[in-house]
């Protein structure tokens, strides 16, 4: 029972719900995260030490699910202009994080707007935010 559950139904549990959230929060990253937080849990709550590597392995499936529902949603936007919500690499990731925190700002007074239309805007936090998208 716990082959048939390590070997199918969790990998299937996994692809599953790496679309789900990456369609909700647009992150390939934090899909990972997430995965691996809930496995590290079941892990040390359900079964031992050995089932980490299966967490691992469940944790890079999730991010390679996560990753390709990216770059199919991206290749399928025709509103995107170039600008590809998916990371290149893990550099390019590290890239538009340090630039997106390092001009941010966090001036309460001014209150942010975002226009009506479909175009990748930088508002005043200076985060990038894409209405089909929503990252911030």
């Amino acid at each position: 029972m716990n082959t048939l559950l390590i070997f199918f139904a969790f990998p299937i549990a996994v692809i599953i719900f790496s679309i789900v959230l990456q369609k909700l929060l647009h992150n390939t990253f934090a899909v990972a995260a997430l995965i691996f937080a809930v496995f590290i849990v079941i892990t040390f709550a359900a079964f031992d030490e050995t089932f980490l590597i299966a967490t691992l392995a469940y944790t890079i499936l999730a991010f390679i699910t996560a990753l390709l529902v990216c770059r199919l949603n991206s290749n399928n936007d025709s509103n995107n202009n170039n600008q590809n919500s998916c990371p290149n690499t893990f550099t390019d990731t590290l890239t538009n994080t340090i630039t997106n925190d390092s001009t941010s700002t966090f001036n309460t007074k001014q209150k942010e707007t975002i226009p009506d239309d479909d175009n990748v805007i930088s508002n005043n936090c200076g985060y990038m935010y894409n209405r089909r998208c929503k990252r911030f």
